[in-house]
């Protein structure tokens, strides 16, 4: 079962096909991701990384839905897709013009179809991205990361996650990033 780094830039894990569109990057493999089709076959990947890289890619979002097509593809049943982005309000995100796509928990649910059925059911007018795609992740799991002052604070016990969440719905540079895993729901495979 292949294991994808996808944007792996200088940062290659053992283990995993290296995959970047930047010969500098010396990747296993040159391929460029917003390019569509990928190289991989159907139902072939069993676990893909984007580390600090899905949010350069697909300023589209035509070529970013293509994106979340490709990668529901290659991947197989139950398929972990771990994701590692700067929060969309920090400096890390803001500063970097090559960052076209900002990358949340809130908007990648909309790529879940569970979610889409429900959200159709009570009128909620979110974009149902996952029956208008074919796709279906779970959001199976997310976390945030702290920026100081608020990290040590966090840990601390003397500001909660809830709190946190607030500051960060006023002020930039609280949530520096987000680590989230998605889980691909499709059927096995005849």
């Amino acid at each position: 079962m292949l294991k994808l780094n996808m944007g792996c830039g200088l940062n290659k894990l053992e283990g995993y096909v290296n995959i970047d569109s930047m010969p500098g990057a010396e990747p296993d493999e040159l391929v460029d991701l917003e390019q569509t089709p990928w190289p991989w076959p159907d139902n072939s990947v069993g676990e893909v990384v984007f580390n600090h890289s899905l949010e350069h890619m697909g300023g589209d979002p035509k070529v970013f839905l293509a994106i979340m097509v490709e990668l529901y593809r290659i991947c197989t049943p139950g398929a972990a897709v771990n994701i590692r982005v700067p929060d969309p309000r920090h400096d890390h995100f803001l500063s970097d013009p090559t960052h076209v796509r900002a990358i949340t928990p809130n908007m990648l649910q909309l790529f879940d179809r569970e979610l889409n059925e429900q959200w159709g059911r009570q009128r909620i007018s979110n974009s149902p991205l996952a029956l208008y795609t074919g796709v279906d992740f779970k959001l199976a799991s997310y976390r945030m990361v702290l920026a100081e002052p608020y990290g040590s604070r966090f840990d601390a016990g003397e500001l909660t996650a809830e709190q946190a969440h607030q500051t960060a719905s006023s002020l930039n540079n609280v949530i520096q990033e987000w680590v989230i895993q998605l889980e691909v729901r499709k059927p096995q495979p005849a």
